[in-house]
């Protein structure tokens, strides 16, 4: 996923409606879509939630509803913020960092199945990128493919044994769709330990308390 007054409104337009799309997300699909990162951004984060902060706070809570986009409302968007990308492709469509670009706007607006063919033809190019195989494990994840999502998740490792992004998801994967507290803790465990450093250690240490705890239940989501 410039020289003109009308592209700078574009960028403007485009962030602004990112911030009803994530407080969408976290409304919508509850606390684990919160609790995945991005594989194209590592591991800095980890949730995605903080944009929603941003939202105007002032307004009801019914003229909030109001102003959140429905899923046509998203794809529409995400149809016009790919087109100059899909553009680009005609004439070079074997470029995996546009096709990366591309397959993030669609998952961006929960288009998960478009964005998953976008980031599978990526991959198709450049197999060893990590990241976009991390955003692909996601939307496997959401399209309900568990199996999937933990398949390509394992195969980003064989290629980077120590992406914090792909260890953090693929824990939380394990955890939430197969009820693997054992394999979960494994994962963060192995996280921290290449990673001791990582920006949100605390977080992945509330895990693993949770997972052993709690063992064989799912984390909370609301429906």
């Amino acid at each position: 996923m410039n020289d003109t007054a009308a592209s700078a409104n574009r960028n403007v337009s485009w962030e602004s409606w990112q911030v009803y799309v994530m407080a969408a997300i976290c409304l919508v699909i509850g606390v684990l879509v919160g609790y995945l990162v991005r594989g194209s951004k590592g591991a800095a984060m980890l949730t995605e939630s903080q944009p929603a902060a941003s939202a105007p706070s002032a307004a009801p809570a019914q003229q909030k509803q109001k102003q959140m986009p429905s899923l046509d409302d998203m794809k529409r968007m995400a149809d016009k913020k790919a087109a100059p990308l899909l553009e680009k492709l005609k004439n070079d469509p074997n470029n995996a960092d546009l096709l990366n670009q591309v397959g993030t706007i669609y998952r961006m607006t929960h288009q998960f199945d478009v964005a998953a063919t976008y980031y599978k033809k990526s991959l198709d190019i450049n197999p060893k990128n990590v990241g976009p195989r991390t955003d692909l494990a996601s939307c496997l994840y959401y399209q309900g493919d568990v199996d999937g999502a933990i398949a390509q998740l394992e195969k980003s490792l064989t290629y980077d044994p120590k992406h914090a992004g792909t260890l953090l998801n693929l824990g939380l994967i394990r955890y939430k769709g197969k009820d693997d507290a054992a394999g979960a803790i494994q994962d963060w465990q192995t996280l921290l330990r290449y990673h001791p450093d990582f920006q949100n250690n605390t977080g992945v240490e509330k895990l693993i308390a949770e997972a052993k705890a709690h063992p064989g239940k799912k984390l909370a989501q609301s429906e």
